[in-house]
Protein backbone atom coordinates (compact mmCIF):
# COMPACT_ATOMS: atom_id res chain seq x y z
CA UNK A 1 0.00 0.00 0.00
CA UNK A 2 2.85 2.11 0.70
CA UNK A 3 4.61 2.02 -2.69
CA UNK A 4 1.41 2.66 -4.44
CA UNK A 5 0.73 5.76 -2.75
CA UNK A 6 4.57 6.54 -3.51
CA UNK A 7 3.62 5.89 -7.17
CA UNK A 8 1.20 8.25 -7.01
CA UNK A 9 2.73 11.17 -5.40
CA UNK A 10 5.03 10.49 -7.78
CA UNK A 11 2.87 10.37 -10.96
CA UNK A 12 1.02 13.60 -9.47
CA UNK A 13 4.41 15.60 -9.49
CA UNK A 14 5.67 14.30 -12.75
CA UNK A 15 1.72 15.46 -14.33
CA UNK A 16 2.16 18.62 -12.58
CA UNK A 17 6.07 18.74 -13.92
CA UNK A 18 4.96 17.61 -17.11
CA UNK A 19 2.25 20.54 -17.88
CA UNK A 20 4.04 23.44 -16.62
CA UNK A 21 7.16 22.53 -18.92
CA UNK A 22 4.66 22.95 -21.64
CA UNK A 23 3.10 26.05 -20.78
CA UNK A 24 3.34 29.13 -23.06
CA UNK A 25 6.05 31.01 -22.52
CA UNK A 26 7.11 29.81 -19.47
CA UNK A 27 11.44 28.91 -19.61
CA UNK A 28 13.59 27.08 -17.15
CA UNK A 29 14.90 29.90 -15.00
CA UNK A 30 10.89 30.21 -14.71
CA UNK A 31 10.44 26.91 -13.60
CA UNK A 32 13.54 26.66 -11.24
CA UNK A 33 11.79 30.16 -9.68
CA UNK A 34 8.84 28.54 -8.87
CA UNK A 35 10.41 25.32 -7.28
CA UNK A 36 12.30 27.74 -5.31
CA UNK A 37 9.02 29.05 -3.68
CA UNK A 38 6.55 26.03 -4.18
CA UNK A 39 7.02 22.37 -4.16
CA UNK A 40 5.62 20.31 -6.96
CA UNK A 41 2.98 18.43 -4.25
CA UNK A 42 1.76 21.57 -3.41
CA UNK A 43 1.47 23.17 -7.07
CA UNK A 44 -0.33 19.94 -7.94
CA UNK A 45 -3.60 21.64 -6.14
CA UNK A 46 -3.54 25.03 -6.77
CA UNK A 47 -6.42 26.54 -8.41
CA UNK A 48 -6.42 29.64 -10.42
CA UNK A 49 -5.94 32.39 -7.86
CA UNK A 50 -2.85 30.52 -6.22
CA UNK A 51 -1.20 30.34 -9.74
CA UNK A 52 -1.55 33.79 -10.58
CA UNK A 53 -0.37 35.09 -7.25
CA UNK A 54 3.11 33.14 -7.83
CA UNK A 55 3.42 35.35 -10.81
CA UNK A 56 1.71 33.07 -14.07
CA UNK A 57 -0.32 34.69 -16.80
CA UNK A 58 -4.31 34.34 -17.31
CA UNK A 59 -3.65 32.41 -20.26
CA UNK A 60 -0.51 30.95 -18.45
CA UNK A 61 -3.09 29.56 -15.90
CA UNK A 62 -5.90 28.75 -18.36
CA UNK A 63 -3.35 26.53 -20.19
CA UNK A 64 -2.53 24.49 -16.94
CA UNK A 65 -6.01 23.93 -15.99
CA UNK A 66 -7.16 22.81 -19.16
CA UNK A 67 -8.49 19.51 -20.45
CA UNK A 68 -5.90 19.69 -23.10
CA UNK A 69 -3.24 19.92 -20.48
CA UNK A 70 -4.66 16.99 -18.46
CA UNK A 71 -5.08 14.85 -21.57
CA UNK A 72 -1.25 15.67 -22.68
CA UNK A 73 0.00 14.61 -19.29
CA UNK A 74 -1.91 11.90 -18.82
CA UNK A 75 -0.92 10.59 -22.32
CA UNK A 76 2.59 10.97 -21.49
CA UNK A 77 2.41 8.44 -18.00
CA UNK A 78 0.63 6.58 -20.13
CA UNK A 79 3.75 6.62 -22.84
CA UNK A 80 6.13 5.23 -19.96
CA UNK A 81 3.94 2.20 -18.93
CA UNK A 82 3.04 1.07 -22.04
CA UNK A 83 6.30 -0.28 -23.20
CA UNK A 84 9.55 -1.59 -21.67
CA UNK A 85 12.47 0.31 -20.46
CA UNK A 86 10.61 3.61 -21.26
CA UNK A 87 11.36 6.83 -18.79
CA UNK A 88 10.27 10.07 -18.16
CA UNK A 89 13.43 11.98 -16.63
CA UNK A 90 12.94 15.25 -15.27
CA UNK A 91 15.41 18.07 -14.44
CA UNK A 92 14.89 17.00 -10.64
CA UNK A 93 15.44 13.10 -11.47
CA UNK A 94 18.63 11.09 -10.21
CA UNK A 95 18.86 10.37 -13.59
CA UNK A 96 19.40 13.72 -15.68
CA UNK A 97 22.43 14.33 -17.02
CA UNK A 98 24.34 16.41 -15.11
CA UNK A 99 26.68 18.22 -17.76
CA UNK A 100 22.85 18.75 -19.52
CA UNK A 101 22.16 20.74 -16.09
CA UNK A 102 24.89 23.36 -17.27
CA UNK A 103 23.82 24.28 -20.58
CA UNK A 104 21.81 27.80 -20.85
CA UNK A 105 18.65 26.07 -21.70
CA UNK A 106 18.52 22.93 -20.11
CA UNK A 107 15.48 20.85 -21.69
CA UNK A 108 12.89 20.62 -18.36
CA UNK A 109 11.98 16.94 -19.32
CA UNK A 110 14.01 14.13 -21.27
CA UNK A 111 11.51 11.20 -23.20
CA UNK A 112 14.17 8.09 -23.02
CA UNK A 113 14.21 4.59 -24.81
CA UNK A 114 16.46 2.70 -23.15
CA UNK A 115 19.15 3.26 -20.32
CA UNK A 116 18.74 6.44 -18.72
CA UNK A 117 22.09 5.96 -17.04
CA UNK A 118 23.78 6.16 -20.44
CA UNK A 119 23.10 9.75 -20.83
CA UNK A 120 25.71 10.62 -18.22
CA UNK A 121 28.50 8.45 -19.83
CA UNK A 122 31.40 10.13 -21.28
CA UNK A 123 29.91 11.33 -24.99
CA UNK A 124 31.46 12.59 -27.97
CA UNK A 125 28.57 13.99 -30.80
CA UNK A 126 29.38 13.31 -34.38
CA UNK A 127 27.35 15.74 -36.51
CA UNK A 128 27.69 16.98 -40.33
CA UNK A 129 25.45 16.61 -43.78
CA UNK A 130 22.69 14.80 -44.36
CA UNK A 131 23.93 14.57 -48.05
CA UNK A 132 27.21 13.48 -47.51
CA UNK A 133 29.94 12.32 -50.24
CA UNK A 134 31.56 8.49 -49.48
CA UNK A 135 34.78 10.22 -47.67
CA UNK A 136 32.91 11.70 -45.10
CA UNK A 137 30.26 9.06 -45.09
CA UNK A 138 33.31 6.68 -44.52
CA UNK A 139 34.65 9.45 -42.03
CA UNK A 140 31.89 9.47 -40.00
CA UNK A 141 31.81 5.79 -39.31
CA UNK A 142 35.74 5.34 -38.98
CA UNK A 143 36.18 7.71 -36.04
CA UNK A 144 32.91 6.45 -34.69
CA UNK A 145 33.87 3.07 -34.36
CA UNK A 146 37.28 4.17 -33.34
CA UNK A 147 35.46 6.19 -30.51
CA UNK A 148 33.29 3.52 -29.26
CA UNK A 149 36.66 0.88 -28.83
CA UNK A 150 37.92 3.48 -26.50
CA UNK A 151 34.64 3.48 -24.68
CA UNK A 152 33.53 6.65 -25.47
CA UNK A 153 29.94 6.95 -26.48
CA UNK A 154 28.41 8.22 -29.86
CA UNK A 155 25.61 11.01 -29.87
CA UNK A 156 24.29 12.12 -32.57
CA UNK A 157 20.81 13.12 -34.47
CA UNK A 158 19.78 9.94 -36.25
CA UNK A 159 19.82 11.85 -39.75
CA UNK A 160 20.69 10.37 -42.91
CA UNK A 161 24.32 10.94 -44.19
CA UNK A 162 26.75 11.70 -41.23
CA UNK A 163 24.41 10.91 -38.32
CA UNK A 164 23.20 7.87 -39.04
CA UNK A 165 26.67 6.27 -39.94
CA UNK A 166 28.02 7.90 -36.65
CA UNK A 167 25.07 5.72 -34.85
CA UNK A 168 26.29 2.27 -37.05
CA UNK A 169 30.22 3.33 -36.60
CA UNK A 170 29.84 2.96 -33.00
CA UNK A 171 27.64 -0.26 -32.87
CA UNK A 172 29.82 -1.72 -35.47
CA UNK A 173 32.32 -1.16 -32.78
CA UNK A 174 30.72 -2.66 -29.75
CA UNK A 175 29.51 0.60 -28.08
CA UNK A 176 27.03 3.05 -26.90
CA UNK A 177 25.23 5.43 -29.18
CA UNK A 178 22.86 8.54 -28.29
CA UNK A 179 20.27 9.30 -30.36
CA UNK A 180 18.83 12.77 -29.93
CA UNK A 181 15.70 12.74 -31.89
CA UNK A 182 13.92 16.47 -33.26
CA UNK A 183 10.45 14.53 -32.83
CA UNK A 184 8.65 12.38 -30.27
CA UNK A 185 10.04 8.95 -29.57
CA UNK A 186 6.91 7.30 -31.24
CA UNK A 187 7.56 8.98 -34.66
CA UNK A 188 10.94 8.16 -35.48
CA UNK A 189 12.14 10.37 -38.23
CA UNK A 190 13.52 9.84 -41.09
CA UNK A 191 11.35 7.03 -41.55
CA UNK A 192 14.01 5.16 -43.26
CA UNK A 193 16.51 4.98 -39.76
CA UNK A 194 13.41 3.09 -37.83
CA UNK A 195 15.53 0.10 -38.44
CA UNK A 196 18.76 1.73 -36.62
CA UNK A 197 16.64 2.63 -34.12
CA UNK A 198 15.65 -0.54 -33.50
CA UNK A 199 19.05 -1.80 -33.63
CA UNK A 200 20.25 0.58 -31.02
CA UNK A 201 17.61 -0.44 -28.76
CA UNK A 202 17.65 -4.33 -29.40
CA UNK A 203 21.41 -4.34 -29.12
CA UNK A 204 20.62 -2.60 -25.33
CA UNK A 205 23.87 -0.46 -26.69
CA UNK A 206 22.17 2.66 -26.21
CA UNK A 207 19.11 5.29 -25.80
CA UNK A 208 16.56 7.22 -27.80
CA UNK A 209 16.41 10.67 -26.64
CA UNK A 210 13.75 13.36 -27.04
CA UNK A 211 12.40 16.47 -25.27
CA UNK A 212 9.34 16.58 -27.38
CA UNK A 213 6.42 14.57 -26.14
CA UNK A 214 6.07 10.96 -27.92
CA UNK A 215 3.38 11.63 -30.72
CA UNK A 216 5.10 14.86 -31.78
CA UNK A 217 5.86 15.06 -35.15
CA UNK A 218 8.69 16.14 -36.96
CA UNK A 219 8.80 19.81 -37.17
CA UNK A 220 11.41 21.97 -38.97
CA UNK A 221 11.89 24.28 -36.06
CA UNK A 222 12.37 21.59 -33.51
CA UNK A 223 15.92 20.07 -34.82
CA UNK A 224 17.58 23.49 -34.24
CA UNK A 225 16.50 23.29 -30.39
CA UNK A 226 17.29 19.56 -30.58
CA UNK A 227 20.93 20.30 -31.72
CA UNK A 228 21.56 22.27 -28.34
CA UNK A 229 20.92 18.65 -26.77
CA UNK A 230 23.24 17.21 -28.97
CA UNK A 231 26.36 19.13 -27.66
CA UNK A 232 24.83 19.63 -24.42
CA UNK A 233 25.41 16.16 -23.57
CA UNK A 234 28.82 15.61 -25.08
CA UNK A 235 32.14 16.59 -23.90
CA UNK A 236 33.26 17.76 -27.60
CA UNK A 237 31.73 18.10 -30.87
CA UNK A 238 33.15 16.60 -34.29
CA UNK A 239 31.94 18.07 -37.42
CA UNK A 240 32.20 16.23 -40.44
CA UNK A 241 31.36 17.84 -44.25
CA UNK A 242 29.21 20.95 -43.00
CA UNK A 243 28.65 23.07 -45.61
CA UNK A 244 28.21 26.76 -45.88
CA UNK A 245 24.78 26.52 -44.30
CA UNK A 246 24.80 23.14 -42.51
CA UNK A 247 22.28 22.76 -39.83
CA UNK A 248 25.68 21.14 -38.27
CA UNK A 249 27.27 24.70 -37.81
CA UNK A 250 23.71 25.60 -35.29
CA UNK A 251 25.18 22.33 -33.21
CA UNK A 252 28.82 23.58 -33.27
CA UNK A 253 27.75 27.37 -32.40
CA UNK A 254 25.83 25.77 -29.62
CA UNK A 255 28.95 23.75 -28.27
CA UNK A 256 30.84 27.08 -27.89
CA UNK A 257 28.24 28.84 -25.92
CA UNK A 258 28.29 25.60 -24.02
CA UNK A 259 32.35 25.46 -23.69
CA UNK A 260 32.66 22.24 -25.39
CA UNK A 261 35.35 21.51 -27.33
CA UNK A 262 34.64 21.36 -31.51
CA UNK A 263 36.98 19.29 -33.87
CA UNK A 264 36.40 19.07 -37.45
CA UNK A 265 37.78 17.18 -40.44
CA UNK A 266 39.07 19.75 -42.73
CA UNK A 267 38.18 19.21 -46.74
CA UNK A 268 39.45 20.17 -49.94
CA UNK A 269 39.13 24.51 -50.23
CA UNK A 270 36.99 23.96 -53.68
CA UNK A 271 34.44 21.06 -52.37
CA UNK A 272 31.55 22.94 -51.58
CA UNK A 273 30.45 20.44 -49.04
CA UNK A 274 33.24 21.30 -46.32
CA UNK A 275 32.80 25.03 -46.63
CA UNK A 276 31.11 24.96 -43.30
CA UNK A 277 33.93 22.98 -41.99
CA UNK A 278 36.56 25.14 -43.29
CA UNK A 279 35.03 28.14 -41.92
CA UNK A 280 35.13 26.69 -38.63
CA UNK A 281 38.51 25.92 -38.68
CA UNK A 282 39.31 29.31 -39.79
CA UNK A 283 37.35 30.53 -36.72
CA UNK A 284 39.24 28.74 -33.89
CA UNK A 285 38.11 25.01 -33.87
CA UNK A 286 40.44 22.43 -33.66
CA UNK A 287 41.82 20.65 -36.29
CA UNK A 288 41.65 16.93 -36.04
CA UNK A 289 43.38 14.22 -38.61
CA UNK A 290 43.01 11.08 -36.13
CA UNK A 291 41.27 10.08 -32.87
CA UNK A 292 43.87 10.15 -30.05
CA UNK A 293 44.04 14.11 -30.65
CA UNK A 294 40.03 14.12 -30.13
CA UNK A 295 40.87 11.71 -26.74
CA UNK A 296 43.39 13.95 -25.56
CA UNK A 297 41.71 17.67 -25.57
CA UNK A 298 38.26 15.30 -24.27
CA UNK A 299 40.24 13.80 -21.83
CA UNK A 300 40.81 17.80 -19.88
CA UNK A 301 37.01 17.62 -19.18
CA UNK A 302 36.64 14.36 -17.81
CA UNK A 303 39.33 14.52 -15.93
CA UNK A 304 37.93 17.71 -14.65
CA UNK A 305 34.53 15.86 -13.70
CA UNK A 306 36.40 12.98 -12.12
CA UNK A 307 37.45 15.23 -9.17
CA UNK A 308 34.42 17.33 -8.94
CA UNK A 309 31.48 15.12 -9.24
CA UNK A 310 32.27 11.57 -8.34
CA UNK A 311 28.88 10.81 -7.08
CA UNK A 312 27.00 12.43 -10.38
CA UNK A 313 29.62 11.06 -12.72
CA UNK A 314 30.19 7.53 -11.75
CA UNK A 315 30.01 5.88 -15.30
CA UNK A 316 31.77 8.69 -16.72
CA UNK A 317 34.67 7.62 -13.98
CA UNK A 318 34.36 4.68 -14.47
CA UNK A 319 34.73 4.11 -18.35
CA UNK A 320 36.60 7.08 -19.72
CA UNK A 321 40.09 5.97 -20.84
CA UNK A 322 43.55 6.82 -20.27
CA UNK A 323 44.41 9.26 -22.54
CA UNK A 324 46.63 8.06 -25.29
CA UNK A 325 49.14 10.80 -24.76
CA UNK A 326 52.47 10.43 -22.47
CA UNK A 327 52.09 13.52 -21.49
CA UNK A 328 49.63 14.14 -18.69
CA UNK A 329 47.40 17.89 -19.38
CA UNK A 330 48.29 20.18 -16.09
CA UNK A 331 46.73 21.89 -13.72
CA UNK A 332 43.41 20.05 -15.44
CA UNK A 333 40.95 22.11 -13.16
CA UNK A 334 41.78 25.06 -13.75
CA UNK A 335 42.01 24.20 -17.91
CA UNK A 336 38.85 22.94 -18.06
CA UNK A 337 37.23 25.98 -17.40
CA UNK A 338 39.26 27.74 -19.37
CA UNK A 339 36.92 27.82 -22.94
CA UNK A 340 36.51 30.09 -25.99
CA UNK A 341 35.43 33.28 -24.79
CA UNK A 342 37.08 35.21 -21.97
CA UNK A 343 37.18 34.28 -18.34
CA UNK A 344 38.18 36.77 -16.03
CA UNK A 345 41.06 34.74 -12.90
CA UNK A 346 38.22 35.49 -9.93
CA UNK A 347 35.96 33.86 -11.87
CA UNK A 348 38.43 30.50 -12.11
CA UNK A 349 39.05 30.94 -8.30
CA UNK A 350 35.02 30.67 -7.79
CA UNK A 351 34.68 28.08 -9.85
CA UNK A 352 37.98 25.60 -9.12
CA UNK A 353 37.96 26.83 -5.53
CA UNK A 354 41.60 27.56 -5.96
CA UNK A 355 42.60 30.64 -4.13
CA UNK A 356 43.16 33.84 -6.96
CA UNK A 357 47.04 33.60 -6.72
CA UNK A 358 47.50 30.13 -7.17
CA UNK A 359 45.09 29.94 -10.00
CA UNK A 360 47.23 32.98 -11.66
CA UNK A 361 50.52 30.74 -10.59
CA UNK A 362 48.86 27.84 -12.33
CA UNK A 363 47.67 30.59 -15.50
CA UNK A 364 50.89 31.71 -16.11
CA UNK A 365 52.50 27.90 -16.55
CA UNK A 366 49.65 27.26 -18.97
CA UNK A 367 50.23 30.22 -20.75
CA UNK A 368 54.07 29.14 -20.66
CA UNK A 369 53.24 26.12 -21.70
CA UNK A 370 50.93 27.06 -24.80
CA UNK A 371 47.76 25.67 -23.18
CA UNK A 372 46.15 28.85 -22.83
CA UNK A 373 46.37 32.57 -23.90
CA UNK A 374 46.18 35.58 -22.09
CA UNK A 375 43.35 38.14 -23.71
CA UNK A 376 41.72 41.04 -22.63
CA UNK A 377 39.25 40.04 -20.17
CA UNK A 378 40.84 36.68 -18.61
CA UNK A 379 42.27 33.75 -20.29
CA UNK A 380 41.08 31.50 -23.56
CA UNK A 381 42.26 27.87 -24.46
CA UNK A 382 44.48 27.26 -27.36
CA UNK A 383 42.68 25.23 -30.01
CA UNK A 384 39.18 25.26 -28.83
CA UNK A 385 36.46 25.53 -30.57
Amino acid sequence: MHQSTSNVAENDRLSIWIKLSLTPRLGMQSLLKLLGKVSLEALSHYSAKEWLTVGLTPVQVSYLLSDAANQVAEDCLQWQIRGNHRHIVAYFSPDYPALLKEIPSPPPLLFVQGEPALLSVPQLAIVGSRYASMQGLQDAWHFANGIAQHQVAVTSGLALGIDGQAHQGALDGGGKTIAVLGAGLDRIYPARHRGLAERILEQQSGVLVSEFCPSTPPKATNFPRRNRIISGLSLGVLVIEAAEKSGSLITARYAVEQNRDVFVIPGAIHQSGYRGSNALIRDGACLVQNIEQILSEVGTLSAWIKQEKPKEKIQQNELFPPLIDDEELPFAEVLANVGVKATPVDILATRTHIPVHEVMRQLLELELSGHVIAVAGGYIRKGRG
